[in-house]
């Protein structure tokens, strides 16, 4: 082999490994981003069912759905990244945007059950305090995805924090939910969680277009 054909194929070899590295480095900055939401939101969902025992609030259990439907695409964009696999990728993106719209219909569920059927809550205090929590744990898991999905270039992991900043508002709600039973105005709560859902269907809107651009 000639001199050039040596250095053609030292800088083609090259050139390959580095895709190859570049390529597992981007999946294990993917599965790290998708790991530490979900170690975040398992977390937290944990600590609103224990109040959720105690309370019984129907806008918590609405949150809980939520927080847990949020976990649960971890599982599709953690295989994407395993696989290294763009069309996977997008795939994931595609159960992610299904995600929220489902976390849209819980929660307009939830809220017109609440109207037709009012139900007492207790431990107003640990409730809001789960709101609060709620909100802390989906806006954490929010700005990891969404830092790693533009640093990435992956609009699954943009979209997927956009569910999870969805979520957060849901748990403002919960917050709004104590607050307004506390007053004796129960009307306000589930008028709140018909504006969350409206929220979280703009989300929904927002996030596909991020999905299907990409």
């Amino acid at each position: 082999m000639t001199a050039h054909g040596h250095a053609h194929a030292a800088h083609h070899g090259s050139h390959t490994h580095g895709l190859l590295d570049g390529s597992i480095k981007r999946s294990r900055e993917g599965l790290r981003a998708v790991g530490l939401a979900l170690l975040v939101l398992g977390l937290t969902a944990a600590a609103q069912a224990l109040v959720f025992v105690a309370s019984g609030s129907v806008a918590l259990l609405a949150d809980l759905i939520h927080n847990a439907g949020d976990a649960a695409t971890a599982i599709p964009l953690g295989l994407a990244f395993v696989l290294r696999s763009d069309r996977a990728e997008r795939w994931a993106g595609l159960a992610v945007v299904l995600a929220i719209f489902a976390s849209a219909c819980v929660a307009c569920y939830e809220a017109i059950d609440r109207l037709i059927d009012p139900e007492e809550v207790d431990r107003l205090g640990a409730l809001a305090a789960a709101g609060v929590l709620g909100f802390a744990g989906n806006w954490w898991a929010a700005l990891i995805r969404g830092r790693a999905g533009r640093r990435l270039g992956s609009a699954a992991l943009i979209a997927d924090g956009d569910h999870a900043r969805a979520d957060a508002y849901v748990s403002l709600a919960v917050v709004a939910s104590a607050a307004a039973v506390a007053l004796g105005v129960e009307i306000v709560d589930p008028l709140i969680g018909l504006a969350i859902s409206l929220v979280i269907l703009r989300i929904t809107w927002y996030s596909w277009r991020t999905v299907s651009r990409r």
